[in-house]
């Protein structure tokens, strides 16, 4: 795969330094693969395409060019929080995730990189007390995704999107409106090479969400809003 060549049809533009740090990224996620649980992809090629290119795929829903906070919900191994800070260092990144040796990872890349305003906190996405704190929140393949927007909904400010990353969905028709959003546009593209679809939801909030919610991980698991 020609990263750089995929990259720029996307309309980004990665200069030496950004390189410098998608390649230092993918050394550290190999290595620290060894001895922790972080990805099932770890040859160069899987790894450009289907965590690096696959994260910045997002700016086929919003334009990150902007000043904006963003938070990206259950990052894992930092997708697509880290990809989209190399590639705009001009937005704020809050990484939130529930595994403290995943957070211990993201903030050895953080500081090897030299990122700046990103912070990755351990915590439960129902549990941080940051509501309606960010222009966009993101999420990449929840297993499903009213349980992620019951999370994610809750984070995002009035007029700020939520941009759930889904190969597939089943979205109750009431969830979205119940937490206070509108499903804008639902943007489906094949990955290069692979020609795997892909599928990004942009869901704007419009009204505020009611303060039961997020209720405890407990009961949104058991019955889910559809």
């Amino acid at each position: 795969m020609d990263f750089i060549k995929e990259i720029e049809s996307l309309g980004i533009t990665l200069d030496n330094d950004k390189l410098d740090k998608f390649e230092k990224y993918f050394n550290l996620l190999v290595e620290y693969n060894k001895v922790m649980n972080l990805t099932g992809i770890t040859d160069r090629d899987g790894v450009f395409l289907k965590h690096f290119y696959d994260s910045l795929t997002l700016v086929k829903a919003y334009d990150f060019n902007k000043d904006i906070s963003l938070c990206d919900v259950g990052s894992g191994a930092g997708f697509p929080a880290i990809p989209l800070k190399i590639a705009f260092p001009n937005i704020n990144v809050t990484i939130v995730d529930s595994l403290n040796k995943r957070i211990e990872f993201l903030n050895t890349v953080i500081k090897e990189l030299g990122l700046t305003n990103i912070k990755a906190i351990h915590a439960r996405a129902e549990e941080v007390d940051m509501k309606e704190k960010f222009d966009i929140v993101t999420s990449r393949a929840l297993a499903d995704i009213n349980i992620g927007l019951e999370l994610c909904m809750p984070l995002v400010k009035i007029d700020g999107f939520y941009l759930p990353m889904v190969v597939s969905h089943d979205l109750g028709k009431n969830t979205i409106k119940t937490l206070g959003g509108k499903l804008e546009e639902e943007i489906k593209f094949n990955l290069p090479i692979e020609n795997s679809e892909r599928k990004i939801l942009k869901i704007k909030k419009i009204e505020h969400t009611l303060d039961k919610y997020p209720r405890a991980f407990s009961q949104i698991k058991k019955k889910p809003l559809r």
